[in-house]
């Protein structure tokens, strides 16, 4: 037969490029947000990597009273601290972290679709 490349589709990890940086919470300074499909049209917002000496939870006080949708803080053994929101606020709670001087723009990585 003839020599050709045929690439075969793999499956798609929207972590990939965080878990090829091995950035877990605090490395490089950076904010993940990402976005997880729950079930149907549900889907789950969290961010970490926030400094420690915020405290989470009135940022997260926050965030709930702006966009109008339920969140908590969840420990994570691997990442720390994770805030996660209810719903896709991925653009909304970076402009909010920049608004609010938690963190620069060039310092937030959005994940997902």
């Amino acid at each position: 037969m003839s020599d050709l490349n045929i690439q075969i589709p793999t499956t798609f990890d929207p972590f990939a490029d965080a878990n090829a940086d091995n950035s877990g919470a605090g490395s490089k300074d950076y904010v993940h947000i990402r976005i997880q499909q729950r079930n149907g049209r549900k889907s789950l917002t969290t961010v970490q990597g926030l400094k420690k000496e915020f405290s989470y939870n009135k940022i997260l006080k926050d965030l709930k009273k702006e966009f109008c949708c339920n969140g908590t803080v969840v420990q994570d053994p691997e990442l720390g601290q994770v805030i996660q929101l209810q719903g896709d606020q991925r653009k909304n709670a970076s402009t909010f972290l920049i608004q609010a001087g938690i963190t620069k723009k060039e310092h937030i990585k959005i994940h997902g679709f």
